[in-house]
């Protein structure tokens, strides 16, 4: 899984799917905690980068392989 607390696999989701559920999955978890997020949604590379900037979570990671986005992210103080 990596070094990540918990990971979301949205692979096979489309916009706005992928970002509900990490909205959701974040709310779950405590500030400073991470979740790996896999997806298959080429708008995800533009809507996980927004959706953490605007709630103040900290996306530390962002790969693209062999069709799949990984994102790695911190909680933050927001939701």
């Amino acid at each position: 899984m990596s070094e990540c607390d918990s990971r979301l696999d949205t692979s096979g989701l489309f916009c706005p799917e992928p970002v509900m559920m990490l909205h959701s999955r974040i709310r779950d978890m405590a500030e400073g905690e991470t979740v790996e997020v896999l997806a298959t949604d080429p708008a995800t590379t533009r809507d996980i980068p927004k959706f953490c900037t605007f709630l103040g979570h900290e996306l530390y990671f962002q790969a693209e392989e062999g069709g799949h986005y990984i994102y790695r992210v911190r909680k933050g103080a927001g939701d």
